[in-house]
């Protein structure tokens, strides 16, 4: 008995087994399944394939290197410094080409400071004192510019005072800003060279023109679609396409970002991939009257006198500091992602038809009817086949 269960559990493993079809005569859900199948379609025509290039392999790891050059001079006239003539080694820090520069467009001048005793600024907030005991000696006065001397300098008895401190003096001067000092600054130029890559194809490219004349980088300037290969922008231009005019920025300064995008159809050829700039501006706007409006940072310069004596000049610049950021992605043919997203629309398209059945077996009017063609019971009994049960086909009917 075991044995004969057995065999025929394993003859049925050799029967063919094919699904029923069952036609609705239904025109709402015969509608309703080619809208469908039409919106399956047009998505992965109109947006995998076309839109999105789901035919092709990406790489999105851009390699990049940026080298920076500007060109310009300006002239100033102050009272601590006299008439200065400021070239790009002046004006640019760092002066290395980096990708983030900032450039000078007004300062504030401490000449001649000397190591020493002098009084704390008053604005500071733990500098002023009304005796000597608020002063303890050696200790550094938090955001000031050096360390108590122990001594509460005052006017008088009946006022209050500052802390004498030990360090650079004197100290840093109040100024009221009136406008940017180098105010042709707008007529500089930044020369942005450009090097990217693709490793995954192999692809390389830069944002210069390949060409030989020695000449063409010393004439062009950078022109949307017209001089994209002569990376070559003006600082009026660039704050121009950031939404800004340079003179309101150059008093306090300000924050540009320079975004190169690269994106590159590579099935179209070399020719067809081409850099895109973006100016932004990221600061808060001047126009706000913000106290985080601008950019300003400090810096030194160092000298010695005839007798050896060590000096410095202090200085408050204000400028525009430039970013810039590169972004890049290239496609190709590939036949894995076409496969992939080809089979992924034919299994939405069966994805429809699961929804119309759906609809048809649950929430129609005749859903009832639908389901007792679409489902049959096979019962164990030996009973006569009815117009309902399966028919069992046998191989040799086949053949007749």
């Amino acid at each position: 008995m075991a044995g004969s269960c057995f065999k025929v559990r394993f003859l049925s493993m050799l029967d063919y087994k094919t699904e029923k079809y069952v036609v609705a005569k239904n025109k709402r859900i015969g509608i309703l399944y080619r809208l469908i199948q039409l919106s399956i379609l047009g998505y992965i025509i109109g947006w995998v394939f076309i839109s999105k290039k789901g035919y092709q392999e990406t790489d999105e790891a851009i390699l990049s290197s940026v080298i920076t050059k500007l060109k310009g001079v300006s002239v100033t006239n102050t009272s601590e410094s006299g008439l200065l003539v400021w070239g790009p080694e002046d004006y640019v820090i760092p002066p290395q080409g980096e990708a983030v520069l900032f450039v000078v467009t007004n300062f504030l001048e401490t000449p001649n400071q000397k190591m020493g005793y002098c009084a704390e600024n008053p604005k500071v907030l733990h500098g002023q004192c009304k005796n000597n005991e608020d002063c303890e000696e050696g200790t550094m006065v938090v955001a000031g510019n050096g360390i108590m001397s122990g001594r509460c300098l005052r006017k008088d008895k009946d006022s209050n005072g500052t802390c004498e401190i030990h360090g650079w003096c004197p100290i840093e001067r109040p100024f009221k800003l009136q406008g940017p000092l180098l105010a042709n600054a707008e007529n500089f130029t930044i020369y942005i060279k450009n090097f990217i890559q693709f490793p995954k194809f192999a692809f390389s490219k830069s944002n210069v023109l390949e060409t030989t004349d020695d000449s063409y980088l010393k004439k062009c300037r950078y022109e949307e679609e017209l001089q994209s290969y002569c990376p070559i922008f003006r600082l009026g231009d660039i704050t121009k396409r950031a939404g800004y005019n340079f003179q309101d920025m150059a008093t306090l300064g300000g924050y540009i970002s320079i975004l190169i995008k690269w994106y590159c159809d590579l099935d179209k050829g070399y020719s067809s991939c081409h850099p895109k700039y973006q100016f932004t501006r990221l600061d808060t706007s001047v126009s706000d009257k913000t106290v985080a409006s601008g950019f300003n940072f400090r810096h030194t310069r160092y000298f010695k006198n005839a007798a050896g004596e060590s000096y410095r000049t202090l200085y408050k610049v204000y400028g525009v500091r430039f970013a810039i950021m590169v972004h890049g992605k290239a496609g190709k043919f590939s036949i894995i992602p076409t496969a992939i997203n080809v089979a992924s629309g034919l299994a939405l398209m069966g994805a429809g038809a699961f929804f119309c059945d759906m609809v048809l077996l649950y929430l129609s009017k005749k859903s009832t009817s639908y389901r007792e063609r679409k489902f049959e019971q096979c019962r164990n009994n030996k009973s006569t086949p009815d117009e309902n049960s399966v028919e069992d086909i046998k191989e040799d009917d086949l053949t007749s």
